[in-house]
């Protein structure tokens, strides 16, 4: 199979064209990119040479090259590119409309023009955000009704009404998931958990929003993309699937657990002003794809942060040279201001 990878150089786009690499030895995987300021490099330089791996820095809100790689026999689009960081869409929602809308409605119209000359599976990769909050009991499902409380998550479900119209309208083989919270290696420093580890690690102050309770379901990278991997070959075209980690933790158990693996104290935690809008709980119901696809997770929370703390203690360069901006310099160098 040849695959087309979007945001491919992120946190778990990342993640998931090394999987597809190491599971595979016959696929080949395009990565595309815009190498925003999420989008590192760094993060696929152990590949960067693989005859059957490519990179090409690149918009998906650019129609022509999105088009014209949709005609080079792409068996599937797995798309990751999107502006993700709520805190920033909070400040500023036009680049979140751009790229997780309109870059959504630009593939989606690649994959329509290429439709009557060859098949390609469209994977749409969203977020649990889409259903809003729960009380505390409950979960989310597949039929739970979109309720976004952010700009990110109104852009994230608005993409996702776009590809549901394009199955019913067109009757293009797209999919759909929705994930809970990842973590795991090459997670961008401004997310909680490598935030709160490259905090600890520099005896800086863990802050933690409003009383620390607000509660996310966390999922392993890695069980993640295996998810993917299961929806891209034997998901049901026209369907959503969610996907969890079975893993529930307030905010403030999360920062206790990373603390005690670094050895840190807890008088560490400092809380601050609470985020506008916040959600107060995430939990997913992820049977449907337990039942139809036969998909678990593996890795517990326990030794998903045990790993990821170990990780980052490993690949202090990677994450400082993000905290100091130089791999934006480097890109400068390279490809300009584009």
């Amino acid at each position: 199979m040849r695959i087309l990878v979007t945001g491919g150089c992120g946190f778990i786009g990342s993640n998931f064209v090394r999987y597809l690499l190491k599971t595979y030895p016959d696929y080949s995987v395009i990565n595309v990119d815009k190498l925003t300021y999420a989008g590192n490099l760094e993060n696929l330089s152990d590949i960067a040479e693989t005859p059957r791996y490519s990179f090409m820095r690149g918009d998906i809100a650019d129609a022509s090259p999105m088009e014209a790689l949709t005609g080079k026999g792409i068996d599937a689009i797995v798309n990751f590119a999107a502006e993700s960081h709520v805190d920033r869409s909070i400040e500023d929602p036009s680049t979140f409309i751009k790229t997780n809308v309109y870059g959504t409605f630009v593939l989606l119209e690649a994959v329509r023009k290429a439709f009557s000359k060859q098949q390609i599976r469209f994977i749409q990769i969203s977020t649990d955000e889409v259903y809003g909050s729960l009380g505390e009991t409950g979960a989310f499902t597949e039929e739970t009704p979109l309720a976004p409380n952010s700009p990110y998550a109104a852009s994230k479900t608005s993409a996702d009404l776009l590809v549901r119209a394009y199955h019913h309208t067109y009757g293009l083989p797209v999919l759909i998931t929705r994930c809970s919270n990842n973590y795991g290696p090459y997670q961008f420093p401004e997310k909680l958990i490598p935030l709160m580890i490259s905090n600890a690690m520099d005896d800086k102050k863990l802050p933690i929003y409003g009383d620390g309770m607000n509660v996310r379901d966390w999922i392993y990278v890695e069980d993640h993309c295996r998810a993917i991997d299961r929806v891209m070959h034997d998901g049901r075209p026209g369907e959503i699937y969610n996907i969890g980690g079975r893993s529930e933790k307030p905010n403030l158990t999360v920062a206790k657990a990373i603390l005690d693996h670094l050895g840190k104290p807890h008088s560490m935690i400092q809380f601050v002003t609470d985020r506008l809008g916040h959600d107060r709980r995430y939990a997913i119901d992820f049977s449907k794809i337990e039942r139809e696809l036969g998909w678990a997770p593996y890795v517990c929370f326990e030794e998903g942060i045990r790993l990821t703390v170990e990780w980052y203690l490993a690949h202090q360069e990677w994450w400082r040279k993000i905290r100091t901006g130089e791999y934006l310099d480097y890109y400068k160098r390279m490809y300009g201001n584009r």
